[in-house]
């Protein structure tokens, strides 16, 4: 879910995430009009919807419950690896 900028209150799923640009690509979230020439792909050339990075702190994690909720991270109980979980309902998040 976006929760800051233009797309806020949008949700969709996470298609790339660029770790070192701290960005991430969100299906149908973000879209700008690129416009194109005309060539042998396209010949009619014309403008192109495409979605551009979001920054990450802008992104919050929806949990099982449908809900935007914060994430950390604590030791599981079982397997001593560290897990993800959400801070609203304290489920595992996979």
């Amino acid at each position: 879910m976006i929760i800051a900028g233009d797309s806020k209150g949008q949700q969709g799923k996470v298609l790339v995430v660029e770790k070192a640009k701290e960005k991430a690509i969100v299906e149908g979230v973000n879209l700008v009009s690129k416009h194109t020439k005309p060539n042998a792909k396209s010949p009619q050339g014309g403008i192109v919807k495409k979605e551009a990075p979001v920054h990450i702190s802008n992104l919050m994690v929806i949990d099982g419950t449908g809900k935007p909720s914060r994430i950390t991270r604590k030791p599981d109980a079982k397997s001593e690896k560290l897990v993800r979980y959400s801070k609203k309902t304290g489920e595992v998040i996979k």
